[in-house]
């Protein structure tokens, strides 16, 4: 597939603000379930303009000609045009199906409406933030440590952004070590920019694989894999940017999947999903802000792709291309260098 082609899709994907833009007026009917307020799905589907909602077991699915939206029941797991988003709150059976109102503001509606996230600015700047470093190595393997791995994509991703015409800012552009507050100071130094942290996975059991992007959780929504704690209600500063910054995972780890998944490569790389967490780089910085997780280095497959040039070379390419698609959806820019 011709790069032109591919990117051209990725607008598409984005730019559902083209379908929405004359969404009819719902008066939704919400209701509360354990604290949180709820929508029935069925309005989901009028609002946006979809034109079918079927059910098969627990699977929902809504859609029409260039939207499919997959959720189940009882899940938290919920595919938009297969891309995998982890919402905050299950599907719950409330009479009819229903979803979390955080989950339609804070997932559903900047992901199919960009050009309509409030406050969207214009910016020129990446801040990009290879993880670990100096005496920190992060995860390792017998091939290598995640803070090298971390640092190669970072830079390719720079050399990859200078040409799509942006200014870049590396928290680090060596093997030294930054807390996790000199990063965040050091990126709420800069204005109209975006920050992107770059990091590999590893886990207790060598079967987890794939890829997964991280946004801020919003006030309200627990850190992945733990219980709701009373520290969650408070707003943090990067909640200011819950709508872009969900916009921005989605544009990173679509494209990611897509280029790291072609067919040529053989690379066969999993999708785990775009999720919600609490890490400092996320609560602190003032910008729109993800933290991907590229790999998982305790893989027996996936290390010896990370460890491979193409690999590094795919996954920078797709990120630096994503930022640039990311901007024309979300305002709308055409004259960015190509």
């Amino acid at each position: 597939m011709k790069s032109s082609i591919f990117l051209r899709s990725l607008l598409l994907f984005l730019c559902f603000a083209l379908l929405p833009a004359g969404a009819k007026q719902v008066q939704w009917k919400m209701k509360e379930y354990r604290g949180n307020k709820y929508v029935p799905l069925s309005q989901v589907k009028e609002f946006y303009n979809l034109t079918s909602m079927t059910q098969s077991g627990r699977q929902i699915i809504l859609k029409n000609k260039q939207l499919t939206l997959k959720f189940q029941a009882g899940g938290q797991e919920v595919l938009m045009n297969d891309v995998k988003f982890i919402f905050s709150n299950a599907i719950v059976a409330l009479g009819s199906y229903h979803m979390s109102v955080t989950d339609l503001l804070k997932v559903i509606d900047p992901v199919l409406r960009p050009a309509k996230i409030a406050g969207a600015k214009a910016f020129d700047t990446v801040i990009i933030d290879p993880g670990h470093g100096g005496k920190d190595a992060g995860a390792t393997n017998s091939l290598g440590t995640e803070k090298g791995y971390n640092l190669k994509v970072a830079l390719l991703l720079k050399e990859r952004l200078i040409k799509r015409g942006f200014k870049v800012v590396m928290t680090r552009s060596t093997d030294v070590f930054l807390t996790l507050q000199e990063r965040v100071k050091l990126a709420n130094k800069y204005q109209n920019a975006i920050f992107v942290s770059i990091h590999f996975n590893a886990a207790g059991s060598r079967r987890a694989r794939g890829i997964e992007t991280f946004t801020l959780s919003p006030e309200g929504v627990a850190h992945y894999g733990r219980s709701l704690k009373e520290s969650d209600f408070v707003k943090k500063p990067g909640n200011a940017q819950d709508s872009a910054n969900i916009a921005l995972a989605t544009a990173i780890h679509w494209t990611s999947l897509k280029r790291l998944n072609d067919p040529k490569l053989k690379m066969g790389i999993q999708d785990r999903g775009i999720r919600r967490a609490r890490f400092s780089v996320l609560t602190g910085v003032r910008h729109p802000a993800i933290l991907l997780e590229g790999g998982f280095l305790s893989h027996p497959k996936e290390k010896y792709l990370i460890n491979s040039a193409s690999y590094q070379k795919t996954l920078a390419n797709a990120v630096g291309d994503a930022i640039f698609f990311y901007r024309q959806a979300t305002l709308g820019k055409t004259t960015q260098k190509k």
